[in-house]
């Protein structure tokens, strides 16, 4: 349940899957968040750290072993999102056909 309210948590899994593809640092991580405030930013890093699941680096923020972990079993999540977002547009399309 822990790991449920951690992940839960506002911006949580935004961070980690942006540090999916190496370390970044916090000014980075705001430029890819866009709407994510630096306090809540910060406070993010310090759970996400004490977790475990990230670490300081010299290059900002990575992942550890087990986020690592974490984010490969993210994947088929990220493939289920697109292929629900393709259905979702698919189905505008339907319900709204462009006019000839």
């Amino acid at each position: 349940m822990a790991a449920m309210d951690l992940f839960g948590r506002r911006w949580a899994l935004r961070i980690l899957w942006e540090l999916r593809a190496g370390p970044l640092g916090a000014r980075a991580l705001l430029a890819h968040c866009e709407g994510l405030s630096s306090s809540v930013l910060y406070q993010r890093l310090r759970e996400l750290t004490s977790s475990g699941i990230i670490a300081p680096s010299a290059d900002g923020y990575e992942l550890t072993r087990l986020g690592a972990a974490l984010s490969q079993a993210l994947q088929p999540l990220d493939e289920w999102a697109i292929t629900w977002a393709q259905a979702q547009a698919q189905e505008q399309d339907d319900q709204n056909p462009a006019e000839a």
